[in-house]
């Protein structure tokens, strides 16, 4: 991998304000939904919508149609390792897990499945996290 640039990523330009302020409004639409309605926020969330904001402002940004590819593929098989958590997390707290602990371990068990999806890919030449 080459240096991580930094001083590129920490300076901040009003238009970078600006994707911040949309993002994170989204972000609150969606907590404030899940208020009166459970299913509807979580359809909400289902939705790409922050990949979709991301690409919109990759695209704003000048970002190649290669690179835009990349992120979409990319999206996809990091979303797979994901998707237990969705069904473990619910079972923990229906089996009387606190918060944090069930988050904690289902952060780790993401973090293996992970690490498993990209050895499994790598075996069908597909390298999620190139040297």
């Amino acid at each position: 991998m080459s240096r991580v640039p930094w001083q590129q990523i920490l300076s901040f330009t009003p238009a970078d304000l600006v994707k911040l302020l949309i993002s994170a409004a989204i972000i609150v639409l969606v907590n404030k939904v899940q208020l009166f309605n459970d299913r509807l926020s979580a359809l909400l969330i289902a939705l790409p919508l922050t990949s979709l904001v991301a690409m919109i402002w990759m695209h704003q940004g000048g970002q190649s149609p290669q690179r835009l590819a990349n992120h979409a593929e990319g999206t996809f098989w990091f979303v797979l390792p994901t998707l237990p958590m969705f069904l473990i997390l619910p079972w923990m707290f229906r089996h009387g897990w606190g918060f944090w602990a069930a988050l904690a371990v289902n952060c780790l068990l993401t973090v293996g499945f992970f690490w498993l999806t990209v050895i499994v890919l790598r075996r069908f030449g597909i390298d999620l996290m190139p040297k």
